[in-house]
């Protein structure tokens, strides 16, 4: 079947012809005719099989009739990051470029004064974030009750960023009598309540089956250490292995390790740029389009890019931590082997990620083939790390050894005595002191000599006592068996 047997305007027709497509994909031919007869879709489709033109071409047939209100936009498409929107509004400029359609763009990181001037003069297509498009209806400057067709893509991604609350808020805001496209890659038990609740007797088109990986996509595991310095010189040899990488992206699960692991890899040469969530939008926006112009080869990413990015070049994507949740799983492989090409996903699984594989194995319903772990990667980055952590797990500064620093010093053996080093004066003038420390410590003490018996018992009265009874078996003048206290002199008062 061609897109001219699915009911599409000659407009777009036209446009699609330009862009070199000619056949449709599954989600693409069974859900079109439905958008255009005012059906609510579900559609469940993997990453990478043209959910956005199943909407998007549509779209355009039916607002080649009406004008748009200011204020008030005809048709609204939410997303769940920026870069999907921005994805999503090059498709109308792509293949609406024919018609005199006004798109607007509300995402974070954009003024409110030009995107306000943007609404003041009407829109056919708005384009938008939840966050940002509920901050302009609280503050008046949008109204929602206009809106003919709500558009909801990759709404398991919107449920794993949260928001599904502000979602249930704007289909309170539109029309009841809307028509309502729902596309999601995974059917939760979140998602399939929010499609029982907002979609009126959709039709639901499935084309794979929930959480599936595409077959053009080959997928392994390679095992690796506890330790991160091991996990990058992993990815390292895996990068310099993979002879026919053109493009890859790296994701990580930490915006802080996308920008740690960004840092390693330039270090060690490699061409690396970074995506995650808490850059400025200007900054996300050049670092994806470098990718896509080929400037960079490698992008380091959050799951910020693992959702709807259109790469089609993308050659290998490699998980440099293996995602907690099975879903995410399913769409950053789907980054790779897009529209019938060839792909390869690598995971790097460290023991602690076994848990975590089982999962994904279980929901993709297969085994992920286990790859040899290879032999070891940078040498020198191997031997400084542990001695690094030691010094910090020590809490007591690194001394190096003696060769180390530059020192030559013999043996003790080969040392020259300390007496052959020293001058003549000066060891006669330790000699002396020497001799006394090794003299006994009774020797060098003065000895006290005994008291009389007259000045004890002079003591002894003194103090109103009885002197002691006199012992009999002592010599006579002999008084050491006498207390030293008593034998003190000791004067009488007169």
């Amino acid at each position: 079947m061609s897109f001219s047997n699915l009911g599409l305007s000659d407009k777009v027709l036209a446009a699609v012809a330009a862009s070199g497509y000619t056949t449709p994909t599954p989600i693409q031919e069974q859900a079109i005719p439905h958008v255009l007869a005012r059906k609510d879709v579900l559609g469940i489709a993997q990453t990478g099989t043209g959910k956005t033109a199943a909407f998007v071409l549509p779209m355009l047939t039916m607002l080649e009739k009406g004008r748009a209100r200011a204020r008030m936009p005809r048709t609204l498409i939410l997303e769940p990051t920026r870069e999907l929107a921005a994805q999503v509004k090059e498709q109308f400029d792509k293949y609406g470029a024919g018609q005199k359609l006004n798109v607007a763009l509300l995402i974070g990181g954009v003024s409110f004064g030009d995107q306000d001037l943007k609404l003041g003069r009407g829109v056919d297509v708005l384009i938008a974030t939840p966050g940002r498009l509920l901050d302009h209806t609280e503050r008046g400057g949008l109204l929602l009750t206009g809106v003919e067709m709500l558009i909801i893509d990759e709404a398991d991604r919107m449920l794993d960023m949260g928001f599904i609350p502000d979602i249930e808020r704007v289909c309170k805001l539109v029309p009841f009598t809307r028509q309502t496209l729902f596309f999601t890659a995974t059917m939760p038990p979140e998602i399939r309540r929010v499609t029982e609740t907002f979609l009126h007797n959709p039709e639901k088109i499935e084309v794979s089956k929930p959480a599936s990986t595409a077959v053009t996509v080959t997928q392994s595991q390679v095992p690796c250490g506890r330790e991160p310095h091991e996990k990058r010189e992993t990815l390292r040899r895996l990068i310099r292995e993979a002879t026919d990488l053109q493009n890859a992206i790296i994701f990580c699960n930490r915006k802080r390790e996308v920008a740690l692991l960004a840092k390693s890899l330039q270090k060690h040469g490699f061409s690396v740029g970074a995506l995650h969530g808490d850059m400025d939008q200007s900054a996300r926006t050049a670092a994806l389009d470098q990718f896509r112009k080929g400037e960079l080869p490698i992008l380091v990413a959050s799951d910020v890019a693992a959702r709807g990015l259109d790469i089609p070049e993308v050659s290998h994507v490699f998980n440099f931590d293996v995602p907690h949740h099975p879903d995410d799983y399913v769409h950053r492989v789907g980054r790779t082997g897009r529209a019938g090409r060839l792909g390869t996903a690598i995971s790097i699984v460290a023991p602690s990620d076994q848990k975590s594989i089982a999962a994904i194995e279980k929901l993709i319903g297969k085994e992920i083939p286990r790859a040899e772990a290879g032999p070891a990667g940078d040498v020198e980055e191997e031997q400084e790390r542990p001695a690094r952590s030691s010094r910090r797990s020590s809490g007591s500064r690194h001394r190096e050894p003696r060769e180390a620093r530059g020192e030559d010093r013999a043996p003790r053996e080969a040392r020259e005595p300390r007496e052959q080093r020293e001058p003549v004066e000066l060891r006669e003038q330790r000699e002396p002191r020497a001799e006394a420390r090794r003299e006994p410590r009774e020797a060098r003490k003065p000895r006290r000599e005994p008291r009389s018996a007259p000045a004890a018992a002079a003591a002894h009265a003194s103090f109103g006592s009885a002197p002691p009874p006199r012992d009999t078996s002592s010599e006579p003048g002999d008084h050491s068996h006498l207390p030293a206290f008593l034998l003190r002199p000791v004067r009488a008062r007169g």
